[in-house]
């Protein structure tokens, strides 16, 4: 039986944490948010609708 090769393994892996960082950084640079998702910031409505009024007493 093959004995495994660590040393690929490691080097693919830090590959690949490399690329996810370049990524991240890249999307960072353009100004865009980590989560796509969340196009409100700070949990605002993005309803458009105003919250209702309280009534006047």
């Amino acid at each position: 039986m093959a004995t495994p090769n660590y040393s690929y393994e490691k080097r693919q892996k830090e590959l690949a944490k490399k690329k996810k960082k370049e990524e991240k950084l890249k999307r960072k640079a353009e100004g865009k948010p980590d989560l796509p998702d969340d196009d409100t910031p700070d949990g605002e409505d993005a309803g458009g609708t105003p919250p209702p009024a309280d009534p006047a007493p």
